[in-house]
């Protein structure tokens, strides 16, 4: 009975050992995915930073060209308010009123 309770112990650990090495492996394997998932956030990470600031640079971009836009508008708006003035000037210089 004895040699037959250890050949039983025995057996348990080898059962047990084989278990632990298959939840070793599962563990290095579940490892090796945490850190190629890491890998690709970390390469996430930066590229999302990239992102803002090319966002931030475009904003810029966008508020200098709006800003241009309005400035031209308005430097349009007095060009053709002074050839409606010229106009009418040449028009009055032109009308037989001032004839001799």
């Amino acid at each position: 009975g004895h040699e037959q309770l250890l050949k039983m112990m025995e057996e348990r650990m080898m059962d047990v050992e084989q278990k632990l090495r298959l939840v070793k492996r599962l563990l290095q394997d579940k490892v090796n995915q945490l850190k190629e998932q890491l890998s690709k956030n970390t390469k996430a990470d930066a590229m999302v930073k990239d992102l803002y600031v090319e966002n931030a640079q475009l904003l810029k971009a966008l508020e200098v060209t709006e800003q241009r836009q309005k400035s031209a508008e308005r430097k349009n708006y007095l060009l053709e308010e002074k050839i409606a003035n010229l106009n009418r000037i040449v028009k009055n210089l032109a009308s037989p009123s001032f004839s001799p």
